[in-house]
């Protein structure tokens, strides 16, 4: 079995990539779909992001409100180190739970955790080898736009992350995700038979 992290700067179209892996045949472990999954409604994490933001961070419903959340903590980086903190150990602990599922099953199986924080988290050095999609920052502020962020929100975004030149620095595979998508998929494809050799060599 090998286990490697994946990771890149918002709209550097990691999803993408993750998709490619998982049509290809790897398990991908996606860590923003855990992080959506431990914080429903009174959970452990749901409870603490509560006594940390208050209510009114909540719909109706009692769901958290993404995007009121999300103006609170990319304005403020404190604020999101105390959300992290909050809700990162329950998904490490999930994320590492289906880690042993899949190696009990699939001995020589290829993991793929997609994992926004890899570097930021320390979570690369719990993995095998470490993948980085990257983009220029004017394709990222191009695709933001297109999900209906502002020029100045999309730029905020980026500017609270890692910068993609800091990521690459730990990068084992470099995945320049700035062409033609048959392109992207042609690197994915040669990383991903890179992988498979190494799974079933171990």
């Amino acid at each position: 079995m090998i286990v490697a992290g994946l990771t890149g700067g918002i709209a550097s179209g990691k999803s993408t990539v993750s998709t490619m892996f998982k049509e290809l045949g790897a398990h991908v472990i996606d860590y923003d779909e855990i992080a959506r999954e431990v914080v429903r409604p009174h959970l452990p994490a749901w409870e603490g992001i509560v006594k940390e933001f208050g209510k009114e961070v909540l719909n109706a419903d009692s769901t958290l409100n993404r995007e009121k959340l999300g103006r609170i903590v990319f304005d403020h980086p404190e604020k999101l180190q105390r959300l992290n903190a909050i809700v990162h150990p329950h998904v490490f602990a999930e994320a590492d739970r289906r880690v042993e599922e899949i190696r009990k099953i699939e001995p020589d199986a290829v993991i793929i955790k997609d994992v926004p924080l890899l570097i930021e988290t320390q979570i690369h050095r719990t993995v095998d080898r470490v993948i980085v999609v990257t983009a220029t920052a004017e394709n990222q502020i191009e695709r933001l736009a297109g999900r209906g962020l502002s020029n100045e929100d999309a730029r905020k975004r980026i500017a609270a992350q890692m910068p993609i030149p800091e990521k690459e620095k730990f990068a084992d595979f470099l995945i320049r995700n700035d062409g033609p998508i048959e392109e992207t998929r042609r690197q994915v494809e040669e990383i991903y038979r890179h992988l498979r050799s190494e799974a079933r060599g171990r």
